[in-house]
């Protein structure tokens, strides 16, 4: 299988698990991949498409100025704002899920609404997090522009929580970024069901949490790919 056929079959596998997970907002939300290649090209669900439907061509190819090359459809306008932008401010993001899945949307509702480093989960995410305040729908670049901005204001962010809005999960990889969304969903739903008792989340502190941090990163590209081939097993998508 070609490269490009390859994360054609990732990229559309990782919309059929997000939507068998919860994840999914009606023919809402869109995640992209750039093309490997020396023209700017990037995959991206289509307009109108359930996710529960996404196949490998059934995805978009389209240009840097969001003009679709191959396939059969049109792309919604907030998912070329959001997407191009995203993959130009932050060359590591070779991959953008974005989704309002419940739980981590859930804490961009709330005022003072973080992830804390209450969980051993969570703690993954430590200084990947970046926060933005929310300025409408992107239907316009301006938006789009808005929320680039804040991706290269912190280029360490794999994690963009949309205040009153959703997330945006960049990575290298379909499999590191899917791992990186289903974790985080996993860390929020924690934290909101710890909340829920109305007594004070436990928080890891200082060498443990440094360290924890350490043992999560040298782990976690490994693990991400082994856990999204299992999950391609047991679902049938590999």
């Amino acid at each position: 299988m070609s490269e490009t056929n390859l994360l054609r079959r990732d990229l559309a596998a990782a919309f059929v698990l997000a939507e068998r997970m919860g994840y999914s907002e009606g023919i809402c939300n869109h995640f992209s991949a750039v093309v490997p290649g020396d023209a700017e090209r990037y995959l991206i669900n289509p307009y109108g498409l359930h996710w529960s439907e996404m196949t490998p061509d059934r995805l978009l190819l389209i240009d840097g100025d969001g003009r679709v090359i191959e396939g059969d459809g049109e792309v919604e306008a907030t998912a070329r704002f959001i997407h191009v932008a995203g993959h130009r401010a932050n060359p590591r993001h070779k991959v953008l899920l974005h989704t309002h899945m419940p739980h981590a949307t859930a804490l961009t509702m709330v005022e003072g609404g973080r992830l804390e480093m209450a969980h051993q989960t969570a703690v993954r995410f430590l200084d990947r997090m970046q926060h933005h305040g929310f300025g409408g729908i992107a239907l316009d670049d301006a938006e789009g522009d808005r929320i680039a901005e804040a991706q290269r204001r912190n280029l360490a962010a794999d994690i963009l929580f949309l205040d009153n809005h959703g997330i945006t999960v960049g990575g290298p990889t379909v499999a590191e970024a899917f791992d990186d969304l289903y974790y985080l969903e996993r860390a929020c739903h924690q934290q909101i069901l710890a909340m829920q008792t109305g007594l004070p989340l436990k928080l890891i502190t200082g060498e443990i949490l440094e360290e924890t941090r350490r043992q999560t990163d040298e782990i976690r590209p490994a693990m991400a790919e082994a856990h999204f081939a299992a999950l391609l097993r047991c679902h049938g998508l590999d």
